[in-house]
């Protein structure tokens, strides 16, 4: 019988395969409702008998429908839970990995079927998955917040209590919880960069995964920006007993009217490109620094990094309608000058794209100021301060029935975790997965295994800004209409550590 014993009661799994266990929806804190509504979390509450284990627990508070993943539904409140995949139901000292879904600090759950930690526990990893606060629950700023009251990076703060259940109860999974790696896609791969940098998480793990991390932390200034818009959406004062008085479902559909706003307005400035409202705030208390500035300081130097980004990240977000059209010459330069991009660098990208289109150039930079050149700088400044860090990018691309396959953001995701066959991850790989499109997640899954336990992926670590990069394609990529890779030097002037208002 597959039952587990943690600090709170016992719970029980069910056979993912012949050779794993998962248990589903083990709470890790308290819900984060009525009286703990913008705190801190909580420690969760004991139960007694033993609990089922063989469903998710419900997603945080959010207006997302993605495909084969629940909806959240208002009233839903249990939802800071991890769940666990173990190849080791007798015991054991395996090595962990913790993962934390994407989504823009808005939506996304550990319930997507991209990340099902069945292949990975085969590999011999003992994995992690979990649900944080997101939105404005997880990341507005509630004036006068700060200490316990109404703290900032509330969704961090989630993961560090997520990390601190692991350590004290990932053994009786046959876990190793002096052997934990943090890993993440996107806003979650961005989640784990400010965890490097947070004393609080300090000691909870030992390597960092960062797939497309994205770039901007917030101030103060602009979070408070962000929180009297949203309040004067949901109609209450930008106060906490207004912020308070609105339900989760009203801060929801009131940042989603908030985000429709600045998409319809081109002259909104940065912000009306690809609107995300919410993001880690550089609070001096919690968050004291953003990501590159403390791995400058070489406050992160004993953790290993893995690094990875996508060649073509920003086509999923113009396939799903997330980024505007940019279609003229005008609205491009005018994109660069709402990001304060240096002069030369999209006329750099011009002359290395000759033939293609705005939109591509526009989506070549997008894609490469957000997610690309900032995870580079990532791994070199962490090997540069003394850390040992590795870099790799995924280009597997092929012809489909519909057009060129890109590798483009989320791809990898399905790879890295070697759940290619789900039909539902048919519209990010691109259709039923190939003899070689099996054997690249092989090789992706081997090199996320041995780096958590060992911390070599498999190819040497960067020497200070030089060294290899891994490439992550299937062998028989088609090279026509693909981005070249930036000229790293026309990135000079640009700076990372917070989104320009």
């Amino acid at each position: 019988m597959d039952v587990f014993t943690t600090e709170n009661g016992s719970v029980r799994g069910f056979r993912a395969s012949a050779d794993a266990v998962a248990v589903l929806g083990i709470p890790y804190a308290a819900p984060p409702f009525g009286a703990n509504r913008f705190r801190a979390p909580l420690p969760a509450a004991a139960w007694t008998g033993v609990r089922d284990g063989t469903a998710f627990g419900p997603i945080a508070p959010q207006s997302a429908r993605l495909p084969g993943a629940p909806v959240w539904s208002p009233g839903d409140e249990d939802v800071l839970t991890v769940n666990v995949w173990t190849p080791s139901p007798g015991g054991g000292r395996l090595p962990v990995l913790v993962w934390i879904h994407g989504g823009a600090y808005t939506f996304g759950s550990s319930a997507q079927p991209d990340f099902d930690g069945t292949v990975l526990a085969h590999a011999g990893l003992v994995v992690v998955t979990l649900n944080h606060r997101i939105g404005f629950e997880g990341f507005g700023r509630v004036p006068g917040g700060g200490g316990t009251a109404h703290p900032d990076n509330r969704g961090l703060l989630d993961l560090v209590a997520a990390l601190r259940w692991v350590r004290g109860n990932i053994a009786a999974f046959g876990g190793d919880p002096d052997n934990v790696t943090v890993a993440g896609h996107s806003s979650g791969a961005a989640s784990v960069a400010c965890l490097m940098v947070m004393d609080r998480a300090r000691g909870l793990f030992h390597r960092a995964i960062a797939h497309s991390p994205a770039s901007p932390c917030h101030t103060r200034d602009i979070a408070e920006a962000t929180t009297r818009e949203v309040a004067a959406a949901a109609g209450r004062p930008a106060t906490p007993e207004g912020l308070a008085s609105a339900s989760p479902q009203a801060l929801v559909a009131a940042s989603d009217r908030v985000v429709d706003g600045y998409r319809r307005d081109p002259a909104s400035g940065s912000r009306h490109y690809d609107p995300s409202l919410y993001a880690p705030v550089l609070d001096g208390d919690f968050l004291p620094t953003d990501p590159l500035t403390g791995m400058d300081a070489g406050t992160t130097r004993g953790v290993d990094l893995l690094v990875c980004h996508t060649t073509e990240e920003y086509w999923l977000l113009d396939a799903v309608g997330s980024s505007a059209k940019i279609t003229t010459e005008g609205r491009l330069a005018l994109f660069a000058q709402d990001f304060g991009l240096p002069d030369g660098l999209v006329a750099g990208y011009r002359a290395a794209m000759p033939h293609a289109p705005v939109l591509d150039v526009y989506l070549a930079v997008f894609g490469d100021l957000v997610f690309g050149e900032y995870g580079n700088r990532l791994a070199e400044r962490h090997a540069r301060a003394g850390g040992r860090a590795f870099l790799s990018r995924f280009d597997r691309r092929r012809s489909g029935p519909d057009g060129l396959v890109r590798a483009w953001h989320c791809a990898d995701v399905p790879f890295a975790f070697g759940n290619l066959d789900d039909e539902r991850l048919a519209f990010l790989i691109g259709g039923a997965p190939t003899p070689a499109d099996h054997a690249l997640a092989r090789r992706m899954v081997r090199a996320w295994a041995d780096f958590a336990a060992t911390g070599d992926p498999g190819w040497p670590p960067l020497d200070g800004s030089s060294g290899p990069v891994r490439t992550w394609d299937t062998g028989d990529s088609p090279t026509d209409g693909r981005p070249p890779a930036a000229d790293r030097a026309l990135w000079a002037g640009v700076d990372f550590p917070v989104l320009r208002p």
